[in-house]
Formats: structure tokens, sequence, C-alpha cells
């Protein structure tokens, strides 16, 4: 696969990564959700707005606010207490939670000095979120090195499994045609049934497909006999191919498609100016989470690198009735569980 197959395009989103663009905002909105932007020089944030029974409304930043480097925080002397370049971002984002009538906010901070900062710039209550929308833990690798580097650096299994797909002939390509969407689309149900999950309707993806520009978002699938036996779905932005959607049909588990699909996906992200590769989700500090196979096999890529950790989902509480409702709901039904 050469290097026409994905074409790199650089974006303006700093750390806030793709879930941060417009095009995420597009897409947002192409699904029924309204979204609102606030910006300045030392904030931005995309905010995404949702709608719960019962508690009404409430404004999610997925990754972010994002908080650039010259807003201090990278700077040993500056002072959170005191500090106020992101003020004037922060008091826009309340009073159009307040205009919007938002419960509350729901923020996605990128490090521990983000929090922080944004704890000291707001002087409503800050609460640990119920649940985190976005994992905590996501595995990236630095994919700038050399292809020998890389496969030397898998665990010993990956590199077999990826040989065992070459050999019995899996077959990987990026494609457009709207007809594997629907074989996309099987094989979620495949998987959805087989671990016990809930997937997006079939519409969701759809509509990622159709909203999303093809020369960021890329639809892998590997074909084995004629017949699709696993899809990816990744997206390449500002530098950084990032493993989105996966899907595999359970009955071919023996020919190894998965690891050949992330293999080829890593060679075209490096072939199309990339510099990191990020697999997405995992949970290393539980080991008997049902994530459990899905980071033995992402951790196989490059079982030395260390995973990118957040601190989590953070509720900025607008209003402590409705929001004091949401948690005791919550509780319910984690009792019910």
């Amino acid at each position: 696969m050469g290097n026409d197959c994905i074409t790199f395009i650089q974006q303006n989103s700093p750390d806030g990564g793709f879930l941060q663009s417009s095009e995420w905002k597009k897409f947002q909105e192409s699904v029924g959700r309204k979204t609102f932007s606030v910006s300045g020089d030392n904030f931005q944030a995309n905010i995404i707005e949702h709608t719960l029974p019962m508690v009404g409304k409430y404004f999610y930043i997925p990754r972010g606010p994002v908080i650039p480097a010259k807003a201090g925080i990278q700077s040993e002397d500056y002072n959170f207490k005191t500090g106020s370049r992101v003020k004037p971002g922060m008091t826009k984002l309340l009073e159009l939670a307040k205009e919007n009538n938002a419960g509350w906010i729901r923020v996605e901070p990128n490090s521990e000095k983000e929090l922080e900062l944004i704890k000291n710039n707001t002087k409503y209550k800050i609460t640990k979120a119920p649940h985190d929308m976005q994992p905590r833990e996501i595995f990236i690798i630095d994919i700038t090195k050399p292809e020998e580097q890389l496969l030397k650096e898998m665990k010993s299994k990956a590199r077999y499994n990826i040989k065992i797909a070459q050999k019995r002939g899996v077959s990987v390509k990026v494609i457009s045609d709207k007809k594997y969407i629907e074989e996309f689309l099987r094989l979620t149900q495949i998987m959805a049934k087989r671990q016990g999950i809930e997937t997006h309707p079939g519409s969701y993806y759809k509509k990622m497909l159709e909203i999303i520009p093809g020369e960021i978002l890329k639809l892998y699938v590997a074909e084995y006999q004629d017949k699709i036996i696993a899809a990816n779905i990744v997206i390449v932005y500002a530098r950084i191919c990032t493993y989105l959607h996966g899907a595999s049909d359970d009955e071919y588990r023996n020919v190894m498609a998965p690891f050949l699909l992330q293999w080829q996906q890593i060679q075209d992200a490096r072939m199309a100016g990339c510099e990191k590769y990020d697999f997405g989700g995992i949970n290393i500090s539980n080991e008997k989470s049902n994530w459990a196979g899905i980071t033995r096999f992402k951790l196989g890529f490059s079982p030395d690198t260390q995973p990118t950790v957040f601190p989590g989902c953070y509720d900025i509480i607008i209003n402590r009735k409705r929001y004091g409702l949401y948690r005791a709901v919550q509780k319910i039904k984690s009792f019910i569980k």
C-alpha cells in the first residue's frame, strides 16, 4: 500500500486533537447535537450540548478546554493561585452555560496542571464526574522510527500474528465504496453480540463516514477468501493517526486479520507524515476489566511504551439542584446494574 492511500493534512488543534476539531463539531451537529465554541488567546473550547431525562441540559468539552503552553502552564514560576491567563475564556464559557440553561459543564483537561488552572479560574464548585466520557488511559506509540525497529519493539507474538495473516492470504486496503459501510456495520453487530456490548447505531457510523472528509477519515478492510472479515475506522489528523473503531468476524480469528490491519495502518500513517499512532483506550490499572483483551492486543505492538494518562472528567456545577438530582439518578442506576 503506497503513499496515495492516505493524504496527510495539518490542522491546528493543540492537545485537544480531533475531538476539538471543527470536523468533529460538524459531525456532532449532523447527528442532532447542538454545539458551541469559545475561543481566545489562551483558551479554546468546542462544546457539545447533551440533554438527559429529568435533569435537562449539560455542556461537554471533549479533551478540553484546550489551554496552550503560552498560557503559562509549562512555566515553573507560574502561580496557579493568582494566574488569570485563562480567566477571560473561562468567564465566557460560564456565561454561555448559564445563558443556555446548562446544569453543569463537563470538562476533560489534558493534564493535572490544566485542571488546576481551570479550578482556580471559576467561582463554581468542581467535582469529579461519576464516569469518564473518553478513556483515561490511551496508548500512543512513536512511529517516526524505522519500520524494522517498530517490528523489533513489538512482542514476538504480535510479529508472528502479522506474518500468519500475510501467509494465509489476508489482504488489507483502504476503501471509499459505500457498499463496504454495510460490511463494517455487519461486523460491528457480530462483535457486539460476541462481547456483550452496545455499539453506536448504524446511522451514527454512516453519518460519520458521510460527514468527515475522506482525507481525514479512512475505512480499512481486511479480506480473506473474497470475504470482508475485519474493518477499522481511523482518523488522520495533526500528525497523529488514531484507531477510532474496529470490528472483526470471530469465525476467522485464526487468520489474525486485526494484527495485519493495525500494522498496515501504521505503515500508511508513517508514509503520510504522521509522527504518532494512537491505538485509543486501554485499561492497565484494572486487569480484570472487560478491556483486558483489547489492552493486551494493543500493548503487543509496543510493550515498553507507557500509556498516556488523563485526569478524567470533572463537572463544573452551575445549577446545584439539577446536578444533585443527576448524581442521585446515577447512583440509583449503579445499584440496578
